[in-house]
């Protein structure tokens, strides 16, 4: 595996990671916290945290499970994963602003940026080809 497929393999895995566990801790109200859209219920964001979270630990096996012939979720799956999701945040941002305190709003935007820029580098890289 080249260098570079697995640094960005690392950093989707992480990234994916920590935003899944920020998602299932939404009942302990780090919504509240990082000052975005409180839900109705628990259900969405904790369901979506668990997903966000084993989209993560299968880009790890991908990067870290060759040795041991077990294969995850590969780069160009997660670049489809990280254009759809940022995307779509995005739409929300432009055309449905949120009343939102400005740290939200911050943490929202920061989080569509990266996401969409780490999916947008792996496509320039051409990092998600093997050959």
């Amino acid at each position: 595996m080249k260098p570079r497929h697995k640094a960005f393999l690392l950093i989707d895995g992480y990234v994916n990671l920590i935003l899944g566990i920020l998602l299932l801790l939404f009942p302990l109200g780090v919504a509240k916290i990082l000052g975005v859209p409180m839900p109705a219920s628990n259900f969405y964001p904790t369901i979506l945290g668990g997903v966000i979270f084993g989209i993560g630990i299968a880009l790890l096996l991908e990067a870290y499970g060759h040795p041991l012939g077990v294969r995850g979720l590969g780069l160009g799956g997660a670049i489809v994963i990280n254009l759809c999701g940022a995307g779509i945040l995005t739409v929300w941002l432009i055309f449905k602003p949120l009343e939102l305190p400005l740290r939200g709003l911050i943490i929202l935007w920061v989080l569509a940026v990266v996401v969409l820029g780490i999916g947008v580098l792996e496509i320039l890289t051409k990092s998600w080809r093997y050959d």
